[in-house]
């Protein structure tokens, strides 16, 4: 692998451009290639043996990009299928899962809420998580579908996305919750919404910055960080293309976007 190679990225939808955003601000020489699986999305409704193959697919698809290294920029395929992938392919594969440690650090509580998929939430790799800090503080979940819709139809700054964050929040804060993990890279687009509703009743654990910090320690691990002095590009693919869907993609990722359909 070199260092002027890109890095691929991909999640079920658009969610993961949150955490492409945080990777260009983080590690801004870099080329980027994002793919979105819109034609099999969402992933939160799908068995463990289809996003298993999906993953698998983009990955080679990304391989022949020739990307140096891999990010799962979506929690439910991390939890599902990053172990399974990392079976499969010899490049560094890095995912997203929720922030349940530092939120346990920072609780005074004792009480921590997380908002994610019902198929994240439903996975071993949560269970097994959820278990390492259950002794240190009692965690509570509420799945969130409405959250994805909100994102993909560009309704996450409106007034009804504080309304159904409030009927997903407003539990867990009664419940005295002082941390709220988003446990879905779609969230993170929510955020306004959601800091409405917490006021200053809880503190909000957004994972993108951390993967970003991760993604360039382990590029430095394996002398693969792009050095240079222009910025780098970004090239986008999906495996269904519409109008609506680069608008969306767009607007999310703060410019013009030129996207590419493959059929996998």
């Amino acid at each position: 692998m070199q260092r002027q190679q890109p890095i691929g990225i991909f999640d079920s939808g658009v969610g993961g451009l949150s955490i492409g955003r945080a990777i260009r601000e983080a590690l801004p020489y870099e080329d980027l290639v994002y793919f979105a699986d819109i034609e099999f999305s969402p992933y939160g409704v799908k068995c463990t043996e289809v996003i298993n193959q999906r993953c698998e697919y983009i990955v080679n698809f990304l391989l022949k990009q020739g990307c140096k290294v891999i990010v799962i920029a979506c929690n439910t395929a991390t939890v599902n299928s990053i172990k399974y992938l990392r079976t499969q392919f010899a490049i560094p594969i890095i995912g997203v899962e929720p922030g349940i440690k530092p939120a346990a650090l920072q609780s005074k509580t004792g009480i921590i809420g997380i908002l994610a998929t019902e198929k994240t939430l439903q996975s071993a790799s949560y269970a097994q998580l959820t278990a390492k800090f259950s002794k240190q503080v009692n965690i509570l979940s509420r799945a969130c579908p409405k959250f994805v819709t909100l994102v993909e139809s560009l309704q996450h700054n409106s007034d009804q996305a504080v309304t159904v964050a409030e009927q997903y929040i407003n539990p867990l804060l009664a419940a005295g919750c002082d941390q709220i993990i988003l446990g879905c890279t779609h969230f993170s687009f929510l955020r306004s919404a959601i800091e409405k509703v917490l006021g200053t009743e809880a503190a909000i654990i957004d994972t993108a910055i951390a993967v970003a910090k991760q993604l360039e320690n382990r590029l430095y691990e394996l002398n693969l960080l792009r050095p240079g002095e222009i910025n780098g590009e970004a090239w986008f693919f999906s495996s269904a293309v519409n109008a609506s869907a680069i608008d969306v993609m767009s607007k999310l990722w703060g410019d013009e976007v030129h996207r590419s359909a493959v059929r996998l």
